[in-house]
């Protein structure tokens, strides 16, 4: 086991989750990185078994194909070390023997961070997993705010 401070009470659990649409081609597989308020590993990983368990759900979606998605397992749990401040460090990888080529292509321009990626209006979906009713109330709340479209 790893080094776990006394006085550690959040940790980072890495939530398998399993999308299936059915009729669809495939499935999809999201990892979430999800932050676990616990005392203890044993805590921690109770807890993160009831997130991704409570994240488990079945709707329609616009083709009104059922989707579902189901909680798959953990597939990381860390201790974070220090206090949640700017700057705090959550979690860390180590690789050894990186050469310059290899670590600067781990670095991709800022306007290639998934925060800086907006998302493609009309992007067909495959498999489609989003929700009819989340996508009907975006559609309406258009509505609402430009009525002559």
């Amino acid at each position: 086991m790893g080094y776990i401070p006394e006085d550690a009470e959040w940790y980072l659990a890495e939530l398998v989750m399993e999308i299936t649409v059915h009729g669809g081609r495939c499935n999809v597989i999201h990892r979430n990185l999800t932050l676990i308020n616990a005392h203890s590993p044993d805590e921690a990983y109770s807890r993160a078994i009831r997130v991704g368990q409570e994240g488990e759900t079945r709707y329609k979606n616009p083709k009104d194909q059922l989707v579902e998605i189901r909680f798959r397992g953990i597939s990381r749990l860390n201790v974070v070390y220090e206090p949640f401040e700017d700057g705090s460090e959550l979690l860390f990888e180590e690789e050894l023997s990186l050469t310059e080529f290899e670590i600067q292509r781990m670095i991709p321009a800022k306007r290639d961070l998934a925060v800086f990626t907006p998302p493609r209006p009309g992007e067909e979906h495959d498999p489609d997993y989003r929700s009819k009713a989340v996508m009907q109330e975006a559609v309406n709340l258009v509505k609402k705010v430009r009525p002559d479209e």
